[in-house]
């Protein structure tokens, strides 16, 4: 398996699993554009474009950094046209960009509930529709859009009904562009972790060190998504994949690796029934 000289469009590519992603596929020798906003660190979060781009290059990879606000077409277009016009074209969009709010409806306010769904459903959708003229050049073009199975146990909608809504929808997106592009052998899936993942948005957001250490590296998702990059793109669509389902279609069943804190009792991630 290789993806030497394909090209990458990954949407939060500058930290976290979108960065994990970049690293695992530059070491294949692929061509990757960090497209984000970051172009100052951020003191909770830390990373830009052009810090992941050089780690990119370090690892074996070409980089591109594109600021990007997914939010605006505009911007969009240009990241796509820059891409296209210094590789040569697309071969892998990752759906990767997403915003959280874990609030209520009473507590959720109409700039939250208006950025989860500019970044998380209209962004997802925009990014990969100036995506598919590149794609149906490819000789296996993927998109991977991070999110879950969509679960309709009400536990899952009772506490943040806001932030569910923009995540169901990129899963209903993945799948509904399998069935779309299915005639061009665009491949489209979902990935999403059995456990949380030791993020900024883990750390500062959902349960800070405690939950941290008792999650697994983004690796995980990068090694995931490896090796669903390297399937035929006219089989392997319309899955919305579990990582550790990915390893065991392959055979491997020891994750250990990815832990934390080796040993630990993993927390199941948001949507995993």
């Amino acid at each position: 398996m290789s993806l030497r000289d394909k090209t990458a469009f990954i949407t939060g590519a500058s930290r976290g699993i979108g960065k994990a992603i970049a690293l695992k596929l530059a070491a294949d020798g692929a061509n990757i554009v960090v497209a984000a906003k970051s172009v100052e660190e951020h003191p909770k979060l830390g990373g830009t474009i052009y810090s992941a781009a050089e780690e990119i290059e370090k690892a074996g990879g070409k980089a591109l950094a594109v600021q990007c606000d997914i939010r605006f077409e505009d911007q969009i277009q240009q990241a796509v046209d820059k891409a296209a016009e210094r590789f040569g074209g697309i071969d892998i969009v990752i759906n990767n960009a997403s915003a959280i709010s874990l609030t209520p409806t009473e507590q959720t306010d109409a700039k939250r509930f208006d950025l989860m769904h500019d970044i998380n459903v209209r962004g997802t959708f925009f990014v990969t529709k100036t995506c598919i003229p590149h794609l149906k050049k490819s000789a296996n073009p993927h998109i991977l859009t991070l999110s879950p199975p969509i679960s309709m146990n009400p536990k899952w909608f009772a506490g943040h009904l806001a932030y569910t809504l923009t995540k169901y929808n990129m899963s209903l997106m993945a799948m509904g562009w399998a069935a779309e592009l299915r005639q061009y052998k665009i491949a489209s899936n979902a990935l999403w972790p059995r456990t949380t993942i030791d993020t900024a948005a883990v750390r500062n957001l959902l349960g800070g060190e405690v939950l941290a250490k008792r999650s697994r590296i983004p690796e995980i998702l990068a090694d995931a998504a490896y090796i669903i990059f390297n399937k035929p793109s006219g089989e392997c669509t319309g899955n919305c994949f579990i990582d550790e389902d990915v390893f065991a279609r392959e055979g491997i069943a020891d994750l250990g690796q990815y832990s934390v804190v080796p040993g630990a009792d993993l927390y199941p991630d948001l949507f995993i029934d």
